[in-house]
């Protein structure tokens, strides 16, 4: 693989340069979290009896293994229904009829524009009030909602713009063979598009995860929402939190290798991964018999 036309691939000494930087980096990191924790030492907080009471089964059993469940419940709905609005408007967004366009631009761009937090606190009350849901499962269908409505406008902007980036031969390859602009669009352009984008979509799915935790304003009892109740009652809210935010971490990271698992199966399967061919437009030339030389003296 060539070098990257931005920059010059380094030589001996930069090498050299660059190995003493980064060691020089690591130090200045290592000394800092050594600050950090001989500071928390010095103040009581690295005592084994905080940490010890998350690891028992009181703790996963009656409050963060419930909270986790709800958590994941709540991002894994959101992301399903993230991704059918995301599709739904993000075709809207490219079709032909501008009724329609400006109709999902309208909505793509005014959810996009509300903050999650404003739109959480406003359906739990909007939906607690008129009894579109129980009571109690109101604030867990507020978070969804929310969730939604942001994340799906994000990814129908995502969608637009992969289907946008995609060289125009595409459409016109699926209209050549008897396909009209919305079969194209969602037969050809679309699937090539999602794969091309999927670094983005895994990187929204995370977001959709974090911003479940901002459901516990209203009460939604989510993983966060567990670890401080349980550390409001045992006097260690800075184990709890540090433990929460390296479950998140770990979830978090799993999704990024989920993400380049799924786009190097995607990849190798497509034409398209092979270098220079193009799916839509790439058509294997026949194989011509050899022709016998014809022989002058006839």
């Amino acid at each position: 693989m060539s070098a990257s036309v931005l920059f010059d691939t380094p030589g001996p000494k930069a090498r050299r340069r660059i190995l003493l930087i980064n060691v020089i980096g690591i130090l200045l990191i290592a000394g800092l979290l050594f600050v950090v924790v001989a500071g928390l030492a010095a103040k009581g907080q690295m005592d084994p009896e905080l940490w010890a009471s998350l690891f028992t089964s009181n703790a996963w059993v009656n409050f963060l293994l419930p909270g986790l469940l709800n958590t994941l419940k709540a991002a894994g709905l959101g992301i399903v229904l993230s991704v059918t609005f995301g599709l739904a408007f993000g075709m809207g967004l490219l079709a032909q009829a501008k009724a329609l366009r400006w109709f999902s631009t309208i909505i793509v761009e005014f959810f996009r524009a509300v903050p999650v937090l404003l739109m959480i606190v406003f359906l739990n009350i909007l939906l607690a009030r008129t009894g579109m849901v129980n009571g109690t499962d109101s604030p867990f269908w507020a978070v969804v909602i929310s969730l939604m409505l942001y994340n799906g406008s994000v990814i129908a902007e995502l969608v637009r713009s992969g289907v946008r980036n995609l060289p125009k031969g595409q459409r016109e390859a699926g209209i050549a063979i008897g396909l009209t602009t919305t079969q194209s669009l969602r037969l050809i352009e679309i699937p090539q598009a999602l794969v091309a984008m999927l670094p983005a979509l895994i990187g929204q799915f995370v977001v959709i995860l974090k911003d479940s935790a901002l459901g516990y304003i209203i009460g939604f009892t989510e993983f966060l929402f567990f670890s401080r109740t349980f550390a409001a009652a045992n006097g260690n809210m800075l184990q709890a939190l540090l433990l929460a935010a390296a479950v998140f971490i770990i979830i978090n990271f799993s999704l990024g290798k989920l993400a380049e698992f799924v786009s190097r199966r995607l990849s190798s399967r497509m034409p398209s991964a092979k270098e220079g061919a193009n799916p839509a437009t790439d058509i294997e030339a026949p194989i011509t018999p050899p022709v016998a030389p014809i022989d002058p003296k006839v």
